[in-house]
């Protein structure tokens, strides 16, 4: 033990949020020590989502937990930090929390600083966003037992102002990190082991670093290795090139999944929700993609019930899905956030009963159009990233094929002289049955190492 205190860190919401919290640990590790076990924790910081109410009141709850911890531990400190931070910073302040830190996504590097301030008895706060902080500069230092997957922050930040969203007003202004940073992140990566990278951004389709674009970007990780595997998330769909495309199809390690939220398939809702495109031009991105790579994953996000939505609107969002056939969604109702510009100009009158029901219906027909999808893919044979051990046991395996579907197979240990499959391992196997979640199937052969 190297006697420094420890610090533990719980994280809600986006994959940015996860990512975030390893530049946390980077920055706080000449002081702290991690664990596991918020009981066992000096200082405890809490990164948090602001997109949905939900999310948010998991996290007072949690916090209520933490504050009775710390009744009985008074040295304790606790932090929140992310985009409730920027959001609700006065409320948090003056609730009963016990909250020593509040911290904006922007602010973390000032986070040693503040901490010495709650040891003098005042509270730490910083919640200024910043045009041009990226953190490129940070090696993250990566959570957790996995070593085959890593997120790479490109960009931080967004200003499409969709009209129902908190991001621009707790993320700020969009800037993208230098390429040369990415790539070196990317590169490090692979000397460590790491077989597959996602890089997030709020609208990846948007990043630009002096001449170079995402589509650009994409290419230059894509020549760092050709067995590391690269995935992005997440894609607006106003900004989907043909370029982009492209360069998916032509790189072997560009996993071929696309996530592209639509949210509605009303033009009318689209444009009340300031989304920049409508039903059509949608749709000829889809196309697009089928187009360009005609067995390319396609996921997406639908909001339910917002401000304004009629049954018929409705009925063009479950029409659009169909036409879509999307494998896989994230699905929610509508869920008002103070600040923005719908809170502000439109009414949040659709019932709530009704909210659930279309959300309902909207689930069930993505089941349908998942289980449909993925009975198509029995009797295929997919090239398999493995990730860990199954949750149904120790025999088995899983990982995720290049539409980022979960595959689950059995491991080949002891059949023909193969040996048993470990997490990196890129392994092909041959799909034999399935849900609307998860293929399932055999290893029939290693793949390359």
């Amino acid at each position: 033990m190297s006697g420094k205190p420890l610090l533990y860190i719980e994280t809600y919401g986006c994959q940015m949020n996860f990512a975030d919290s390893e530049i946390l640990v980077s920055l706080l590790q000449d002081q702290y020590d991690t664990t596991r076990e918020h009981a066992q924790a000096d200082l405890i910081l809490v990164n948090t989502c602001s997109i949905r109410e939900h999310a948010e009141q998991r996290v007072f709850n949690r916090l209520r937990e933490f504050a009775s911890l710390k009744r009985k531990r008074p040295g304790l400190r606790i932090g929140l930090v992310g985009c409730m931070a920027e959001r609700l910073k006065e409320e948090l302040l003056a609730s009963d929390l016990a909250i020593d830190l509040v911290v904006g996504p922007d602010a973390y590097r000032s986070i040693p600083r503040l901490l010495s301030l709650v040891e003098s008895g005042r509270k730490g706060i910083d919640v200024l966003l910043s045009e041009e902080e990226t953190y490129a500069d940070i090696l993250p230092v990566r959570l957790g037992d996995n070593r085959v997957s890593a997120y790479i922050s490109i960009m931080r930040g967004c200003q499409n102002y969709c009209s129902y969203c908190v991001v621009p007003y707790t993320r700020g202004k969009e800037r993208s990190r230098d390429a040369a940073t990415i790539v070196e992140e990317a590169a490090s990566l692979v000397r460590q082991g790491y077989r597959e990278v996602t890089l997030l951004g709020q609208n990846v389709n948007s990043y630009r670093a002096g001449e170079v674009d995402f589509p650009g970007l994409l290419e230059k990780v894509a020549l760092v290795s050709p067995s590391l595997r690269i995935r992005f998330s997440t894609s607006h769909p106003k900004d989907l090139s043909d370029k982009l495309l492209s360069v998916m199809a032509e790189y072997p390690n560009v996993c071929k999944a696309i996530h592209l939220p639509v949210q509605s398939g009303s033009t009318a809702m689209l444009k009340k929700m300031n989304r920049k495109y409508d039903r059509q031009s949608y749709m000829e991105r889809i196309e697009a993609i089928r187009r360009a790579i005609p067995d390319c994953g396609i996921s997406t996000d639908i909001i339910a019930g917002f401000c304004g939505e009629t049954e018929e609107d409705h009925r063009q969002t479950l029409s659009l899905m169909r036409e879509a056939g999307y494998d896989s969604a994230f699905m929610f109702k509508y869920s008002e956030r103070p600040g923005t510009f719908a809170s502000k100009h439109y009414p949040d009158d659709v019932p709530e009963e009704v909210k659930l029901r279309r959300l309902n219906e909207i689930i069930d027909l993505q089941q349908s159009l998942s289980l449909e999808s993925n009975r198509r893919d029995v009797g295929k044979v997919f090239e398999i990233l493995a990730e860990g051990k199954s949750k149904k046991g120790n025999d088995q395996y899983f990982g995720r094929n290049t539409q980022n579907k979960v595959v689950v197979f059995d491991n080949p240990a002891g059949e023909d002289g193969q040996r048993p499959v470990s997490p990196g391992d890129y392994v092909k196997v041959r799909v034999e049955s399935c849900t609307a979640a998860t293929l399932a199937g055999q290893a029939c052969f290693e793949g390359k190492a």
